[in-house]
């Protein structure tokens, strides 16, 4: 569940954009690559139903 934990956060990172090479790189080394599909496609679904709620909203339905 660790390593979820850890793709999770490597995942929520990269979306943004910050992460530093050093710690990129062990991370990536240490972590189950289903893992990191996984909380990608997690991450995907999140934004996406992030962005529906929010048009919703601002358009007032």
């Amino acid at each position: 569940m660790t390593s979820f934990l850890r793709s999770l956060r490597m995942v929520a990172w990269s979306f943004l954009g910050i992460r530093k090479s050093s710690e990129s790189q062990e991370e990536t080394a240490s972590v189950n690559p289903l893992h990191i599909a996984g909380a990608g496609l997690l991450g995907v679904a999140v934004f996406v139903i992030g962005l529906i709620l929010l048009v919703n909203w601002v358009l007032g339905k």
